[in-house]
């Protein structure tokens, strides 16, 4: 076995994604060979690649088929997530993706879907921010069960230093919540609201992150202008339930995006609160909001539809007791969402190399 035959092996691999194989995308590194040993690493386009799995056996197939029967192939996995941000002149060069969750109305769960997004990419070990943007109805301190406490500040030698992001299984947090009393009313305008979204940005110590996801407020305001013109945001999400009246406030959303002064891509749009599933007939699901709607209106923007998340009984107590449901027992609305991100992360890795 010889280093040239295994590279030769492995350009038979693709990465599922991107459309091309390992070996030309500059994805293999250390290989190693020893007798009948072979090792080398993968390194992904992201820490929570949903495909790792199956590339990994796809390369042990490729070198036992096409090298020598008898190898034995040990194949580790490092990740350097893909960016367009990586440039040191940008507003948190550290951060290699914003990504805003958004939905044209309020209710939909937009708030659940960005906890729950934000703890499924941090359980694939990825370096994980939540920012609460909703100034005026912030949901972050009760869904992680922080409320009452504060955020520190440290001393950046420079005049005001930064603000310390809470950190709660695993992710760091931040909400004008852990700033304002929860009974004191915010009554701002709108000046004040987008001051307070930059100094989110510029005065939170939010350091090396993979993805920070920001929990829009719902609609097509004065916040989301200010975050689209101060951070350049890798894409966006869109939150809708399946009935009309959500489809057609997602769709303001939608348009919001399409602006020539945003240039922000859409990720694509997940339909919350698709069906119920009693826990005593879990073989049942029950549309109570109308069927499949998101999944239509994705194909009419021509956009990537991500997944369709039930209504649980589970994902309600979770918000409300500080524990998301992707911190709980209830595996089926942890793949729910799993799935979701999955497709969410290949789509952002696709974007940022290019590939539409």
């Amino acid at each position: 076995m010889t280093k040239e035959k295994i590279l030769e092996a492995l350009s038979n691999v693709q990465e599922p994604d991107l459309g091309k194989d390992l070996v030309s995308l500059n994805m293999i590194k250390d290989l190693e060979i020893s007798g009948n040993d072979v090792s080398f690493t993968v390194v992904l386009t992201t820490p929570a690649c949903p495909m790792k799995d199956m590339m990994g056996n796809a390369c042990k197939n490729a070198i036992k088929l096409l090298v020598n029967k008898e190898a034995n192939i040990t194949v580790n996995f490092t990740a350097n997530t893909t960016s367009k941000r990586m440039d040191p002149k940008t507003i948190l060069p550290k951060v290699k993706n914003i990504i805003a969750v958004v939905s044209g109305k309020g209710g939909v769960g937009k708030s659940t879907v960005a906890a729950n997004l934000a703890l499924s990419l941090a359980k694939g070990n990825a370096k994980v921010g939540l920012m609460d943007a909703d100034i005026y109805g912030p949901s972050v301190p009760i869904m992680f069960g922080v409320r009452g406490e504060r955020p520190m500040m440290m001393d950046t030698g420079e005049e005001n230093g930064k603000i310390v992001p809470l950190e709660k299984f695993g992710i760091k947090l931040m909400s004008i919540g852990l700033l304002v009393d929860e009974k004191t009313a915010v009554v701002w305008r709108g000046p004040m609201v987008s001051s307070a979204i930059r100094q989110f940005v510029t005065d939170v110590f939010w350091d090396e992150l993979d993805y920070l996801i920001v929990d829009m407020p719902p609609g097509t305001g004065d916040i989301h202008l200010t975050l689209m013109q101060t951070v350049p945001v890798t894409g966006a999400i869109i939150v809708t339930t399946p009935q009309d009246v959500a489809l057609a406030d997602a769709k303001k959303g939608i348009a919001m995006f399409g602006q020539a002064q945003l240039n922000v891509p859409i990720i694509g749009l997940v339909e919350n609160m698709s069906y119920f599933t009693p826990a005593e007939l879990p073989n049942n699901k029950y549309y109570l909001f109308g069927k499949e709607g998101g999944k239509r209106l994705a194909e009419e923007y021509d956009i990537s539809f991500l997944g369709q998340i039930p209504i649980v009984q589970s994902i309600r107590e979770g918000g409300d007791k500080g524990v998301p449901v992707m911190m709980s027992d209830d595996e089926i609305t942890k793949n729910a969402f799993a799935e979701f991100t999955a497709t969410a992360v290949r789509n952002i890795a696709k974007w940022n190399a290019n590939i539409e």
